[in-house]
């Protein structure tokens, strides 16, 4: 940091020296020209000049030549000597402002040529001279990161279309399935009653995923059409973890899975209590979604210094480092084999991050040997 700041000040450090040469340089000029101007007129110079000039030029060929120019000279030069000199000193002085406003308006230009670049996306850095290095450094910096979000800004917008185009083609599954079973229950009133509760099932659990993925349509468009705001109270984030954990019982039950807490009791701190809830809801379910069957989730949340840490760590596949750098993205999906259990819009995470980021704290994620861990650190 201190390196960077140096460099910066160095940069401009050098357009100081070379617009202070700049004018020495200036004033050196019009110190010069002005002694030169005045002895050119008070010294005689000018005067034999402007006679000489009259007498070969105007009045050549007359007999009173001499004497006529001497009489011109003094009528209409002479008596204004001192308004011509002044006229001689403003000429010099608007020389000197032209060379100096020159040397200012050279930088503006580069500048914007800079800017320009900035505008129309020009490939390649921006170069400008010595002395605005560091003004060069700002622009690349800034140009490098508008071209990030711009690039981060397609890759989103290309997943969540790839990803409306998934759950477009998966909704028919589930909703011909429902249409056919219900249309079996309606053709055939006679079949046996352990058919018909068979039927009833198999339409029920294809309408509920149904209900899933209409649900997920509905998060794409909240997430890319509204602002997350909190509404902020004080809050027991002990018993909100707690609960949390209880109402996940029997969805881990029904895939083998079990619950292994460690939460101090009587955790207080300010926060958006449906937001946060919503952000450990979404890790929870990310964990369960992903955990192997008969494997143990933890659930760990302690107060340190002032901060409370909360860690989420299940056993399942690991995440490769490329993929893990990405999950917090918007419609990122570290697994990209769709299905019923695990098929998200891959808003869940970005979501938990927002939120977590808006209150103050952070969220990362590490896995390695089959084993997963998201840390949320929030302020007390």
């Amino acid at each position: 940091m201190r390196n960077q700041k140096k460099r910066k000040e160095s940069g401009y450090g050098q357009v100081k020296t070379k617009l202070f040469l700049v004018t020495i340089f200036t004033m050196l000029f019009s110190v010069l020209g002005a002694s030169l101007l005045y002895d050119f007129v008070f010294r005689g110079r000018f005067a034999n000049f402007v006679v000489g000039f009259l007498d070969h030029v105007i009045y050549a060929g007359r007999k009173d030549a001499y004497e006529r120019a001497r009489e011109t000279y003094q009528l209409y030069i002479r008596n204004y000597l001192e308004w011509y000199f002044m006229g001689g000193i403003m000429f010099l002085f608007m020389i000197a402002q032209m060379i100096y406003i020159n040397s200012f308006i050279k930088y503006f230009s580069e500048i914007n040529r800079g800017i320009d670049a900035l505008v129309t996306e020009n490939a390649g850095d921006v170069i400008l001279s010595q002395e605005l290095a560091a003004t060069e450094r700002k622009i690349n910096s800034i140009k490098h990161t508008l071209e990030k979000r711009k690039s981060d800004a397609l890759l989103a917008e290309q997943r969540k279309n790839d990803l409306i185009v998934y759950l477009a083609h998966d909704l028919k599954t589930p909703l011909t399935s429902v249409i056919g079973y219900l249309t079996l229950l309606r053709d055939e009133p006679q079949i046996s009653q352990e058919l018909r509760c068979r039927y009833t099932e198999i339409a029920l659990d294809k309408a509920e995923r149904l209900e899933e993925l209409i649900n997920e349509f509905f998060d794409i468009t909240r997430f890319n059409l509204t602002a997350l705001t909190l509404e902020t109270e004080r809050l027991h984030l002990s018993r909100m973890l707690e609960q949390l954990a209880s109402e996940f019982h029997p969805i881990l039950a029904e895939r083998e899975l079990r619950w292994s807490l460690n939460i101090a009791p009587d955790i207080m701190l300010v926060g958006d209590a449906d937001k946060l809830a919503r952000a450990f809801d979404n890790l929870i379910r990310n964990a369960v979604n992903y955990s192997y069957a008969g494997t143990e989730i933890s659930l760990y949340a302690q107060t340190e210094a002032d901060m409370v840490k909360i860690m989420i760590k299940n056993s399942g596949k690991t995440i490769p480092p490329d993929k893990l750098s990405h999950i917090f993205e918007q419609f990122y999906r570290a697994d990209a084999a769709r299905s019923s259990a695990t098929g998200g819009a891959g808003l869940g995470l970005a979501i938990a991050k927002e939120i977590v980021e808006l209150h103050g704290g952070t969220i990362t994620a590490a896995s390695a040997n089959e084993c997963t861990i998201f840390i949320v650190t929030l302020p007390v």
